[in-house]
């Protein structure tokens, strides 16, 4: 696939057919996503490919807001970095994760990236237990990993509406 048809398809989509992802897939997935850029080569990018349900159920509840859904994709990956290798390991995250999603849409897969990262477990409470503590409760992840997000992954049930047009002059500028 084209990288402006890979573009023109990605959509944050969070209704997953009850469909398992076949392994070959989440396999090229996680092998283009690891190709991702990162700072000076440090390569500080982990991930966790989840497809357990129970532990998938579990990771929808890291947070009161905005993650109940990855209970019904078919996979779930965990996007961290390992701080020992660079300060910059959430940038090379971040790049890893938005790969892993235009990896996704090649194998015609939807996607949805989950702020793991200073976020809270309860929105009412933003000084409590954070969901990235929450899940080193039951996942195995070093001590000296960050996870920046988890991206929910499966087969889409939604139709997503086109984007709006570009704004030209309002988002870019130029000299």
């Amino acid at each position: 696939m084209e990288l402006k048809t890979i573009l023109d398809h990605r959509r944050s989509t969070r209704k997953f057919l009850p469909r398992r992802v076949e392994h070959d897939k989440l396999q090229r997935i996680v092998d283009m996503a690891l190709q991702a850029p990162s700072s000076r080569n440090s390569r500080s990018t982990r991930l966790l490919v989840v497809e357990q349900p129970e532990l998938l159920e579990k990771i929808a509840s890291m947070r009161d807001y905005g993650s109940a859904f990855i209970s019904g994709a078919a996979a779930a990956i965990l996007v961290m970095g390992d701080r020992r290798a660079t300060d910059l390991w959430i940038d090379n995250c971040a790049i890893t994760a938005t790969v892993m999603q235009l990896a996704a849409v090649d194998e015609g897969l939807a996607s949805c990236w989950v702020h793991v990262n200073g976020r809270p477990r309860l929105v009412k409470e933003p000084d409590g237990e954070q969901a990235g503590d929450f899940l080193r409760t039951f996942l195995p992840i070093p001590e000296h990993y960050g996870i920046l997000c988890a991206i929910a992954l499966g087969y889409s049930d939604f139709t997503p509406a086109p984007l709006p047009p570009y704004e030209g002059e309002e988002r870019v500028k130029w000299l």
